[in-house]
């Protein structure tokens, strides 16, 4: 599906989930979302850009392969768990800082981290596979 008007409004569209998915990310601290459904979310993106302008243009925009992505997630997912170790507490145990900014105060925990990772793992792994799909399809 090539058509004039998709390729016209697929980055648009792109943008929009892109950034639905980090709020969707962030938010799944207190409430439904997190790392998983953002990842899914950035994952249609990709794809839906693919289908868009081609797998060739989504890696040039990717600028780093999908799988390193995924491998990047995975480490910062471990590295979050294995900092409760350092605190002497069971492995995956939350651990939160606070950091006080002038009149605010920024919360930063291990499982945001262990969020940030699996929103990588997911987008990474589901745009290589995507990505692998759309190239069949395009070679055909």
């Amino acid at each position: 599906m090539k058509t004039v008007i998709f390729r016209t409004i697929a980055p648009v569209l792109v943008a929009i989930m892109v950034v639905f998915s980090v709020f969707v990310l962030l938010r799944g601290h207190n409430e439904p979302g997190g790392g998983f459904i953002g990842g899914l979310i950035a994952a249609s993106a990709v794809a839906l850009y693919g289908i868009a302008v081609g797998v060739e243009e989504v890696r040039k925009a990717l600028r780093v392969d999908p799988l390193a992505i995924a491998g990047f997630g995975v480490l910062l997912s471990s590295l979050s768990g294995l900092v409760s170790i350092a605190y002497q507490v069971p492995f995956l145990t939350g651990l939160w800082t606070i950091f006080h900014f002038e009149n605010t105060e920024i919360a930063v925990s291990s499982p945001m981290f262990f969020d940030i990772g699996v929103y990588f793992a997911v987008l990474g792994t589901l745009a290589a596979v995507a990505l692998a799909l759309e190239e069949d399809e395009d070679q055909k």
